[in-house]
């Protein structure tokens, strides 16, 4: 144990004739020059517009010309490693992107793609560790340790910091940029250079990357001294979270728990129809969580309440609690359904969208808000514990004593029948 519409004669006859003849003749002069006028406006209308549609568009012939020029100057001047045109190219995508100055867009190459691809299935090919972004420092850093890895062995810990991968500083670079990095082929070594908090120096760790590992994304088991009160974590949400979860759900429930504790934190989020999946095995009748894109259109996604958790709960969060994250304690929050215990979440209300390219590239952006039960948009606020309580560190690092879950138990066992 452990996812869219006439004349009476002749002669007065030709005159009327010639008449209508010469009137018909001016008529259709005048008609062919005011339809040859009207579309010579016409095609000026439109090149004015054409180009006004190129002046605005990024791609023009002057950003093209620009580029150009660079290229030529790189090619003329730069002394450094040769950049072969195709990371040039990756490059000004990537800088069209980034220029948005949003953290979570992001271009992805067809190697970058697919990485992120099997990370959001639970599938890792590199060291047995997830990697998330640490909000106050804006870079990355280890969110969760897998039992039996690389990582592990090598003594990495959950909130290590990592400065520098192979000897390259990681700061400015985006979460993809970081795993890429990490991950490669199996037995190679990557060196890692790690900040964290309480050691003096900064630590040095070279670690031999594993074979293809799928992520144990629950964790779960019954705690022991307690009036059969269950603990089940969810480290991130992928695809396979959610069969993990109704897994673990089970055999509690056959171990007959009677409250739960759903730890939460440092889950960075993950799959919005898995954290869906989760939360209607938990949650009434109503609405999740929905969605609005930049036009107003809204998304709804509900539960029908079959599944509705009937024991007390107590949901663990903090600081690094993000996004589906969100989305489940915040709805448990609105609905009343557990006693959200620790510290406000990490902040993150929107959703992204990776949207293909016919090359096998692919761009991820962000492309709406969430919003909880109630209408609430979390959005750089964070969800406020119903208990406030900072983690205890220094009582950890000395027995394992963890206050979070001592406090958990605590509210539960005075509301177990």
């Amino acid at each position: 144990m452990d996812t869219f519409n006439r004349e009476r004669n002749f002669r007065g006859f030709i005159t009327g004739l010639s008449v209508g003849v010469l009137i018909s003749a001016l008529a259709v002069g005048g008609f062919c020059v005011a339809r040859n006028f009207y579309l010579l406006l016409r095609m000026q209308n439109e090149q004015a517009s054409a180009d006004a549609q190129e002046e605005e568009s990024v791609v023009n012939a002057d950003t093209m010309q620009k580029m150009k020029t660079i290229e030529e100057v790189i090619a003329n001047y730069y002394y450094g490693e040769e950049t072969s045109s195709g990371e040039l190219q990756d490059g000004i995508y990537k800088g069209m992107v980034k220029a948005l100055g949003d953290p979570y867009s992001e271009y992805f190459t067809k190697d970058e793609l697919e990485e992120t691809l099997n990370s959001n299935q639970g599938i890792s090919y590199g060291i047995g560790a997830a990697i998330s972004l640490n909000k106050e420092m804006d870079t990355a850093m280890i969110n969760s340790v897998i039992e039996d890895t690389p990582a592990e062995a090598a003594g990495l810990r959950a909130g290590d910091i990592i400065y520098k991968v192979d000897g390259e500083e990681t700061f400015g670079m985006s979460l993809s940029q970081v795993v890429g990095r990490v991950k490669g082929k199996e037995n190679t070594t990557v060196h890692l250079t790690i900040y964290r908090e309480g050691e003096a120096d900064l630590l040095e760790m070279d670690i031999v990357r594993g074979k293809l590992i799928e992520a144990e994304t629950v964790q779960s088991g019954m705690l022991e001294e307690t009036n059969q009160i269950g603990y089940l974590r969810i480290t991130e949400f992928d695809t396979i979270t959610v069969d993990q979860f109704n897994e673990a759900m089970a055999e509690l429930n056959a171990s007959g728990m009677k409250a739960l504790i759903l730890d939460l934190r440092s889950n960075p989020g993950g799959d919005l129809t898995a954290v869906v999946d989760v939360a209607r095995r938990l949650l009434p009748e109503g609405l999740v969580v929905y969605t609005e894109d930049k036009a107003g259109k809204r998304k709804e996604y509900t539960c029908d309440g079959e599944h509705e958790i009937q024991i007390p709960v107590a949901v663990l969060v903090n600081e690094y609690s993000a996004s589906a994250s969100e989305i489940l304690s915040g709805a448990i929050k609105d609905y009343n359904k557990g006693t959200l215990i620790g510290t406000t979440t990490y902040g993150k209300g929107i959703v992204q969208r990776i949207n293909r390219l016919e090359d096998g590239t692919a761009v991820k952006l962000t492309v709406s808000a969430y919003f909880t039960p109630l209408g609430n948009n979390i959005h750089g606020i964070g969800i406020e514990p119903d208990i406030e309580l900072e983690f205890d560190y220094e009582a950890y690092e000395k027995d394992g004593t963890d206050n979070q879950v001592e406090k958990a138990i605590e509210i539960l066992e005075g509301k177990i029948s």
